[in-house]
């Protein structure tokens, strides 16, 4: 994909985008290229109408309802992502940059899904994915949901969309389930803030696929036993309003996981070890 010499500034970009969404104008009388590089530019965008509603919702409709980026374009913008972008301003808490980093996992995820459906990318390429969005979960500082003017961040929520349609390509081997189970498992463990948005239930979402796929019920239930000696650890370690955050967020996920195993008479090991870890926090 070929940069371009003079940027689409936002406000162009944004008068396109509007154009085609109300129906005035539409992809196929545009250079879409063009725009998508635009898009691209834009992705982090502190307007949350031209970074949410205009510039990822055209990227879902273009890649994931419409089919209309052609592969080629798909394999440069993955590559653009798996780069500066995911890794922009990465280790940094509170300041924009996260909605660039944020943003461009849904990108992948869009890009992902697409290779589920048509088998365009290599099957290395499954694994640079794994290793560089396991790298960016593990640098990632910046836990905030929605921010007051700028909208959605939501890193990590959005990060686990990326996860689940990598779990459920089957070019990735399912040895790699264990790590990408600890990965996840490591931001439910978190003490710096409290997630009030759902993030509980959208970490669980790849879990739950690779339990579907394949991921033993007992490497979960491992990770289960482990979560009260872990609370009873960091609340001699750490300050005394970190360790409720830290509480709370356990008690949320495991609610949320109790709720979505419930029902499914084939883990009902995992649901047994959900409710055991649950009455022994809350003792």
């Amino acid at each position: 994909m070929e940069s371009l010499e003079v940027p689409m500034k936002a406000a162009e970009l944004k008068k396109i985008l509007m154009e085609i969404k109300s129906g005035r104008r539409t992809w196929e009388e545009e250079s879409i290229v063009c725009i998508v590089q635009s898009m691209v530019e834009h992705i982090g965008s502190t307007d949350s109408e031209l970074r949410d509603q205009l510039i990822y919702s055209s990227f879902y409709q273009l890649i994931r309802e419409k089919n209309q980026l052609e592969h080629e374009l798909l394999d440069e913008l993955l590559e653009l992502c798996l780069g500066d972008l995911l890794f922009k301003g990465i280790g940094e808490n509170g300041t924009d940059s996260v909605f660039t980093r944020s943003f461009t996992t849904l990108l992948i995820a869009l890009i992902l899904y697409r290779d589920n459906e048509d088998n365009f990318l290599p099957q290395d390429m499954m694994l640079k994915i794994k290793d560089k969005l396991i790298d960016y979960i593990n640098l990632e500082n910046d836990l905030r949901g929605y921010i007051s003017v700028k909208g959605w961040a939501h890193s990590i929520a959005h990060v686990t969309d990326a996860f689940e349609e990598l779990v459920k390509s089957p070019k990735l081997d399912r040895k790699y389930y264990l790590e990408i189970l600890k990965v996840l498992w490591s931001k439910v463990l978190v003490s710096t803030s409290v997630y009030i948005h759902n993030e509980d239930e959208r970490i669980l979402i790849p879990i739950l696929e690779m339990i579907n796929n394949g991921l033993k019920q007992a490497d979960v239930i491992t990770l289960l036993q482990h979560i009260p000696i872990e609370l009873k650890t960091q609340k001699e370690l750490i300050e005394e309003e970190e360790y409720w955050f830290l509480y709370f967020n356990c008690k949320a996920f495991l609610k949320s996981f109790y709720i979505k195993v419930n029902t499914n008479r084939e883990l009902i090991p995992l649901k047994t070890s959900i409710e055991k870890c649950l009455l022994e926090i809350s003792l």
